[in-house]
Formats: structure tokens, sequence, C-alpha cells
């Protein structure tokens, strides 16, 4: 199949080129309306006793928008909120801001100070009367319309001369976009031109460089598009967007120097710009296809759980791989057909030197395999160990969900919200609620006595006054102290006795949290022996060994651990939170779930590097010290500048203002620096050296099976050894 491939693309490569290039263009230009599409929702177990009181509250009464915004007011120096001067101007402010955009603005629910339509409270201002707020609802059915629309007026209810804040819902969602909005940015501006700089110096030549950059950008145009279209089909979280343009650049570029890099080569070994198109796809690019596979598979993992944010990742990030892997094998070789000898044009002689396969396995990756086959038990014992040790921390861990503080300490947002919550505890913004269903009015009393013993609460259970009870269902909020676990809170609700005939339920933003977290530990387990066993799967049908899968599986366990130590450490434990401008605190579960499927499936990428030229070398006769040698000289160099560049654009995320963004950012930057250095440069060649040949066992049934439905032969049709040929010996000093 990449053979008829290979002598495929070199033939029609300007029609190649002109369909993809006009395909991706053409789904970048669909794309670019992506961000305006996109939800903010799925965050929660949509199956949980907690969304099933939303939903029947919402049905009921409609949706709860009197924690939409929370304007924040604070009286001049020597004043109050009395001021006649100081209330005219807000008052003046809110009717002219509902009157003027009737299309965003729904109402005032409640508000200090008499406006016509809103509940007038006495109690929305402090002791002092120094600060008072109003409850602003916001047009929208759900999540998404209701951002769109605070976007829209998010201006309109600041007033000069006047101190206001804004807080609650809407507000911080919007600073969570505003925010990922700018890390795209930051890395458009930091991160490209600074990886144009390391893939010149990687390659020695602007031409070649600008390859992997062109693939890249092509390959986040393309998939950008394509989660647009997803769009029309299911609810695609906001978060998508980041994460398809970290893959996307990221794998495209990755793919695409390994492809770049085998054809130069080829190049230099003497063959032809055809041969050498022709023998790249059949090499690199089967490594290209299942590395694809296996990070596709890894986060496959995430569509496990009932999340719509994880759901929607998933399929951002699948289509962005596989679209990587396509740009790759298609546009890529039709290029390099086009250029020839010309992809070292523009470039120096002294940093454009392609070494032969001989020179570079004699290098000083070569070299230093050597060292370490000649020392295993050495090497692997201190580096197991050093990794279990970064793992202890994960004990520690704490798993919480979105709120303010993921924003800086210094975010405007998170400091009104914060100043809220002080000034005034008994209105929160995200209350514990219960949601009862009866059709005896007479137990209403009953119950929610029962419930304020509850643990954990400031206050008992009042019934909801925004509402008028109808259909015999009844809403009461309730005030956590903020201390107590909200887990002992909503176990004792979800378990207290009812009358018979009555339904209980319990909802609210603490109860959506815990739900979400109890769903995400539950199938975790699942996701991970699922994914686990894929990549077992599909290592042995390309390998046709079941010992190398599973090696893999286990040092990807290892680096995966170690990388979730080092997280935990860092924003849990807080070391290092002052420089990193964050505050620790519990981590946000379905991002760390995102991260495990990512990191796991990197590991096992760079794994397939490195083991694909192992193979390829023992496809061609060489025992299995020498094609351990062999394969980490040829791909040391490779999986290190993939693993930099992909830090590289990873770490302008590490800049972000979001703390969920440098989980992800410094969960990557420590996992591609272990599995780069540690495992695939030292602990694979000392573990392969102490297995010997039975690195390539499996029972004979599966060997059969495997030659069936493997994945090809590994190397070029040409340089296949009969296997009634004697086994080649190639001399190693291991």
């Amino acid at each position: 199949m990449f053979e008829l491939w290979g002598g495929l693309v070199y033939r029609a490569r300007y029609l190649v080129i002109g369909t993809m290039v006009t395909i991706l263009l053409a789904l970048g230009s669909y794309g670019l309306t992506l961000n305006d599409h996109l939800s903010q929702s799925g965050w929660d177990d949509p199956g949980s006793n907690s969304v099933a009181a939303a939903r029947l509250a919402d049905e009921t009464y409609g949706r709860d928008h009197n924690s939409d915004v929370i304007a924040l007011y604070t009286a001049p120096d020597g004043k109050t909120v009395d001021d006649p001067e100081f209330a005219a101007k807000i008052v003046d402010n809110l009717e002219k801001a509902v009157r003027e955009h009737p299309t965003e603005i729904m109402r005032i629910n409640a508000s200090y100070w008499k406006i016509p339509g809103a509940l007038s409270n006495t109690q929305l201002a402090d002791a002092d009367r120094k600060h008072a707020f109003v409850s602003i609802a916001i047009n929208g059915s759900n999540d998404t319309e209701s951002t769109r629309n605070f976007k829209a007026v998010s201006d309109v209810f600041y007033i000069n001369g006047i101190d206001v804040e804004l807080a609650g819902l809407l507000p911080v969602a919007h600073g969570l976009n505003d925010t990922m909005a700018e890390d795209i940015h930051r890395m458009e501006v930091l991160a490209i031109p600074a990886v144009g700089i390391l893939l010149f110096f990687v390659f020695g030549g602007i031409v070649a460089a600008s390859l992997p950059l062109a693939i890249g950008a092509l390959a986040v145009l393309g998939a950008w598009g394509i989660v647009r279209i997803i769009t029309h089909f299911t609810e695609v979280n906001s978060f998508v967007s980041p994460v398809v343009s970290l893959l996307g650049l990221g794998m495209a570029i990755d793919y695409a120097l390994i492809m770049v890099s085998r054809f130069r080569e080829e190049i230099a070994s003497g063959r032809g710009t055809q041969d050498a198109v022709r023998r790249t796809i059949v090499t690199a690019g089967r490594t290209v296809i299942f590395s694809a596979t296996m990070i596709i598979a890894s986060i496959g993992g995430l569509l496990i759980f009932p999340q719509g944010f994880l759901k929607s990742v998933a399929y951002g990030a699948i289509a962005t791989v596989a679209l990587a892997a396509i740009t790759a094998l298609t546009i890529l070789p039709a290029i390099l057909s086009v250029l020839g000898k010309k992809v070292d044009a523009l470039s120096f002689k002294r940093l454009r030197k392609t070494k032969t396969a001989e020179e570079v396995e004699s290098g000083i990756w070569g070299r230093m395999t050597l060292s370490v086959m000649r020392h295993p038990l050495k090497i692997t014992v201190p580096i197991v160990v050093g990794l279990l040790l970064l793992i202890m921390p994960v004990s520690g861990i704490k798993f919480g969900g979105i709120n303010e503080k993921y924003l800086p300490p210094t975010n405007p947002t998170r400091i009104a919200q914060q100043q809220f919550d002080e000034l005034f505890p008994l209105r929160p913004t995200q209350p514990i609620k219960l949601v009862v269903v009866t059709e005896s009015p007479s137990q209403i009393g009953p119950i929610k006595s029962e419930a304020s013993h509850a643990p954990g609460l400031r206050e008992k259970f009042k019934s909801d006054l925004s509402v008028v009870t109808k259909n015999n269902v009844f809403v009461m909020n309730g005030t956590l102290d903020g201390k107590t676990d909200v887990k002992e809170t909503i176990d004792y609700l979800r378990n207290m006795a009812v009358p018979e005939g009555v339904k209980v339920y319990v909802g609210g933003t603490p109860a959506l949290e815990r739900d979400s977290i109890t769903a995400l530990l539950k199938l975790l387990p699942l996701m991970l022996v699922v994914v686990a066993a894929l990549t077992t799967i599909l290592m042995f049908l390309s390998f046709g060994s079941l010992v190398l899968p599973i090696k893999a599986v286990l040092m990807s366990a290892l680096g995966l651990g170690s990388t979730l130590g080092i997280l935990t450490w860092i924003f849990v434990d807080g070391h290092g939170s002052h420089l990193l401008n964050f505050t620790p605190g519990p981590i946000m579960s379905p991002v760390l779930v995102l991260i495990i499927a990512i990191i796991f499936g990197l590991s096992t990428d760079y794994e397939v590097f490195l083991l694909s030229r192992m193979v390829e070398a023992r496809a061609l006769g060489a025992p299995t010290a020498e094609a351990v040698r062999v394969g980490t000289a040829n791909t040391s160099r490779i999986v290190s500048a993939a693993a930099l560049i992909l830090i590289v654009v990873t770490g302008a995320f590490g800049f972000s203002q979001l703390v969920m963004m440098k989980y992800i950012a410094f969960g990557m930057i420590a996992a591609l620096v272990i599995d780069a250095t540690l495992l695939r440069m030292f602990l694979v060649p000392a573990v392969m050296k102490m297995l010997g040949d039975d690195c390539w066992w499996a029972p004979q049934w599966m060997k059969r099976m495997q030659s069936r439905i493997g994945l090809g032969e590994p190397i070029p049709e040409e340089d296949r050894i009969p296997h009634d040929a004697p086994e080649l010996q190639v001399s190693s000093s291991v």
C-alpha cells in the first residue's frame, strides 16, 4: 500500500498539491468563524442527579439568571451608596443599558436602588452602606448564548467616576474565553517564529525549514474547518480551540520533520527524487500513520466519559491529528517530489550537511547507546527509582471545578468575585440547591428543616423567592460555609429520609462539580485499560512482538505518573505559585483527564518513532543489540528535535494567565523532557539490552495472525531479505 502511494504521489504531485491546498484553504475559510459557534457547556455529567435537578428546575421555571452578572458598586470616600448623585448615575446607566440593548439584556433582577421592573431590596448593601450590588439577567437559553450576549454588552455597565466591578458566572466565563484567545495569539506571535528558527538549525536551510511550518499551518486551518462542521451536530466546548492549535501545529511539524529528514537522508544516499519519495513514504510515512493511529486511540479514550467537554475536545483533537498525518502524507511528499535536491536550497553548507545512516550510527547518539547497553542495570535502576519518587506527590492530588480562581490573582473579574463573596457571604453566586417534587406542599417544611441540618451549611435552606411555585416543583437554596468538604453536605442531603412519593434532587454548582468528578474517577480506570489494550494491540500488529508493546505501556505509565506528580507538586502543593502567578488549589478534573490522554498518546508516539527504526534494522537482519543501536542513533536526533519543537509550541501556553492552560503546558513540557531523554535515550535501550532476543517474542498463533493482518513491512520492498536467507550478522561491540 505504501509502495503504491509513494509512486502515485510522485506521478500526480501537482494534482495532489493543488487539490489538498484548495481543500484545506476552503476548510480554513469556513472555520474562521469557529469561535462564534463554540459552547461554554459540557463540564457536567448529563446523567447525574444534579443535572436532573437543573433540568427540572429550568423546565419548570425557566433558566436561572440570578447569578448571570453581579454589578458591585463602591461609594466614594466620605459618601455612602445612598448618596443621591451616586445613586442617580447608577440607575440612569442601568435603565439606559436595558433600553438600548434589549436583545442582550433580559432585565435587572434585583437592585438596592429602585429600578422599574426590578426587585428592590435594601439587603443588597453591606452594613456600612459603602457597597451595594445589582443582579442583572442576560438573555440566552444556554451558556453559549448567554456568554455571547454578555460579551456584546460587557462594557456598558461601567460608569465614569463610579467604582464598578463585575462578578457573577458570565464575567468569569468571559474572562476565561478572553484569556484562551490571548493564548492562541501568543502562540502565533512567539512560538511560530521560534519554531521556524529551530527548524532552520535542524535542517540548515530556509526551504527545508519552511516545509514543516507550512504543513502545520495548513493542518490547523483545515482542523478549524472540520471542527466548525462538527458544531452542526453537537456542542463543542470553546476549550477545543487552543487544543486544536496546539496539537495541530505540534503534530504536523513533528510529522513533517520525520518525513523531510528521511527524504534528505535518502537523497544523501545517492537516490533519485522518485525513489527517495517512495522510500520516505514506505518508512517514515508508515511511522506517521501508525503514530497518528496511536494518538487517536489514546485521545479516543476521552469518548468513554459522559462530559460534553471531553467528547468535544476528543472530536477536535482526533480530527486535528488525523489531518496532520494526512497532510504529511499528501502535500508534503508531493512538494518534495517537485523540489528534489532543491530541498536544501537557501542553506548553509555547514548546517545543512545530511549524514548517511552509517555516519549517524557511528556518531554521538550511537556511541551513547553503546555506553548505555554496556551497563543496562546501572542505568535502569536509578532512572526507575527517580521516576517513582516523582510519582509520590500524586497521593496528594485534589480535584475541583472551574471557578474564578483559575484566573490570575490580579484579574479584575476574580478580584470582583472575591470581594463580593467577602462582603455578601450569604448571597452566593453558586448556591447548593434542593429541587423537591411533591403533591403535598405541607411536606416541604419538614424537608427544609431536615436539609438545614446538613454539615457545611452557613445558613438554613430558604425557598427561592424569585420563582412562584408551580407543577408541584419546589426550589430551595442553601449557602455553604466553604470549609466543610462539599461531599459530606451532598451525601447527607441525598441520603436523608423523605416521605414516600417525594423526590428530592440535589443541584447547584457545587453538586454539579462533585458529580462530574465522581463520574470521571469512576470511568478513569476503564479509560486507562481500554487505551492500554488498544496500544498493545496496535503495536503488536505493527511490530509483531508482544513484549515491546507491554514494555511501551509500562514506560508510558512511568512517564505519565511522574508528570502527574510534578503537576501535583506545582499546582496543588503550590511550589512556584508566586513566580508563576497562580493560586494553588484543586486540579480541574476534566482537564486532568485530557492531560492524561494527550501525554499517554505523545509518549507512545515517540516510542513508535524509536521502535519503527529498530524493527526496520531488525528486518534487515541486524541482531537485537545492533537493532537497538541503529534505531536509537537514527531517531534520537529527530525525537529530540520533535520534542524541543513541541516544547516551544507548548511553552507559549505556559505564559497563559489561565491555570488550566498552565496545567497542559507544564504537563506536556515535563512529559516531553522525561520521555525524550530519560525514557527513549536511556531506559529503552537499557531494558531492551537486558531482554535481548525476548524483545521480539510473541506466541506463534499471534505471529501468524500478525503476518496476515499486520501493518506491513517497515522497509522498502527492494531491501527485504528473503525468509529463507540466513540472518545477517552485523558486527557489534556491545
